[in-house]
């Protein structure tokens, strides 16, 4: 992937959803129509950190490249370079892939 000319501030990260399987477990295929949008994704860019009230940056525990669980209806989506990302908190992430 090439070079974003973007970078989050303070503790927004940039996340490009993962594609979700087209079969069930059952091996029935899923149409389009039918698809949710997928709560998984991939950290591409992160922000510096989050600010306190007496001016301190506290880092985020997330980094670029962290395969990660986020709520439905988290972020603003964002179209880059012909590409879907997610801009969002670094609070909407609701867990992170080992």
């Amino acid at each position: 992937m090439a070079k974003l000319n973007v970078r989050p501030l303070h503790d927004r990260i940039l996340v490009r959803r993962m594609e979700e399987d087209e079969k069930t477990a059952g091996g029935i295929i899923i149409p389009d129509s039918a698809k949710e949008k997928p709560q998984r994704g991939e950290i591409v860019a992160t922000g510096k950190g989050r600010i306190t009230e007496d001016g301190k940056t506290l880092p985020l525990e997330v980094k670029a490249g962290d395969k990660v669980l986020f709520s439905k209806y988290a972020g603003t989506e964002l179209k880059l370079e012909g590409t879907e990302f997610l801009m969002m908190r670094e609070e909407d992430i609701l867990g992170v892939f080992n």
